[in-house]
Order: structure tokens, then C-alpha cells, then sequence
């Protein structure tokens, strides 16, 4: 039987919470100690190892910010999913993907919440406009292995990062990234291209909207 989490593993848990929410970042051991109103590094320690056997968060090993909270984490807390916004990327000319540091964005309950690991790009140019992806977009993407024809992908490629739909058929060119904007040309698929990820829905006019 699964045990219930103590107050004073709720109270860590909304620190962490709190702290990513206002200052785009997981709190160091310092800082939840401070926040938290301990002294001992054992007593967080502790309290994080009983968050992470619960499933509520999981932590990178060596990072000092390497605290991820969990879809479990977020039921317990009831609060909106928070996730990286991880780099700038095309939907335009090709060009290189930009790192995003210290920025975090709520993610609305309207969204699915997923059990992959997901995280946000900022959309430049408007070659996928039709696909209800506009120029300085946000769009949540679903880390992924196995792609789909008609899946709106985060592609890389030799000359940089595009999102563009992954089209596969039958017939010339067979596999190809494809942009909804008709000002803009297919790009054939090569062995140096890989996928990094599935595009889930878009931030736009305030809201996320599922893609398709």
C-alpha cells in the first residue's frame, strides 16, 4: 500500500514548486533549507529521497538544479504542469536552435498532461502557419523515438532546427519535412536528419491548442 505523503514532505514539494514557478529554476539544497527553515542538508535530503521513492519528483544526478517534479507531483500539489522552454527553433529558414536558460512555463490544464519527457520551444518564422503555428509561438513537444506520417516534428538537420509536418509515401521523394505556408518548399528527408520530438500544441492568444 502506497503510503501518504506527510505535511512535511508537501511543504519541500511546494517549495520546489514555488521557487521553479518565480524564478524559472529548481531551488538548490541551500535554498530549501532556507525556504524550508532547516539547518541540517540530511533533513532535505532526506525529504527529497521520500519525494523521489514516491514518484513525486525526480532528480539528475550531479546537477545542482536538477530537480524535475513529476506528473504525481503536480496531482498531489493541484497545480498546472511547469515545463522548460528549451531553445528558440525554425519555422522558416533553417537556423541553428538558440539555449533557453532559466525560463519555465506553466502548462495549463487544458493540456494533456504526458508521461514522456516534453519541453517547450519558441517558434521563429511562419512556414507552418496553416497548422495554426504562427511566427514567436510557444509549442509543447513530446520527446519521441517512432514518428508517424502527418506528425508535426522538431527536425534536426546539417543547417539547424525546424518544426515542419513528416510526411511518408509511396512515391518521390518518399520522406520529406513538409511546411503548411505555400511560400515555402518541401525538404527531402537524408540519413543526416533525425527527429527530436513530436509537436503536441501550440501557445496561441493565450491559450495551448492541440495541433493535428
Amino acid at each position: 500500500m502506497e503510503k501518504p505523503i506527510t505535511k512535511r514532505q508537501k511543504e519541500l514539494l511546494k517549495i520546489i514548486y514555488q521557487f521553479i514557478r518565480d524564478t524559472g529554476y529548481p531551488p538548490t539544497l541551500q535554498e530549501m533549507k532556507g525556504s524550508l527553515g532547516v539547518a541540517s542538508n540530511q533533513s532535505i535530503l532526506d525529504l527529497i529521497k521520500k519525494l523521489i521513492e514516491q514518484k513525486l519528483i525526480k532528480k539528475q544526478e550531479g546537477a545542482a538544479r536538477g530537480i524535475v517534479i513529476k506528473d504525481k507531483g503536480y496531482q498531489i500539489l493541484n497545480k498546472p504542469s511547469l515545463v522548460a522552454t528549451v531553445g528558440v527553433t525554425s519555422a522558416g529558414p533553417l537556423m541553428e536552435a538558440v539555449e533557453i536558460t532559466g525560463e519555465w512555463r506553466a502548462v495549463s490544464n487544458e493540456v494533456e498532461r504526458l508521461q514522456d519527457d516534453v519541453f517547450i520551444l519558441k517558434i521563429s518564422g511562419d512556414s507552418m502557419i496553416n497548422a495554426g503555428i504562427n511566427d514567436n509561438d510557444l509549442v509543447l513537444v513530446q520527446q519521441k523515438k517512432e514518428f508517424y506520417t502527418n506528425d508535426i516534428v522538431v527536425a534536426q538537420t546539417p543547417d539547424g532546427t525546424t518544426v515542419k509536418r513528416f510526411i511518408s509515401e509511396d512515391k518521390p521523394p518518399y520522406v520529406y519535412l513538409k511546411p503548411e505556408n505555400s511560400n515555402y518548399s518541401n525538404i527531402r528527408f537524408t540519413d543526416e536528419m533525425r527527429m527530436e520530438g513530436k509537436v503536441i500544441s501550440a501557445f496561441h492568444d493565450g491559450f495551448w491548442k492541440n495541433v493535428k
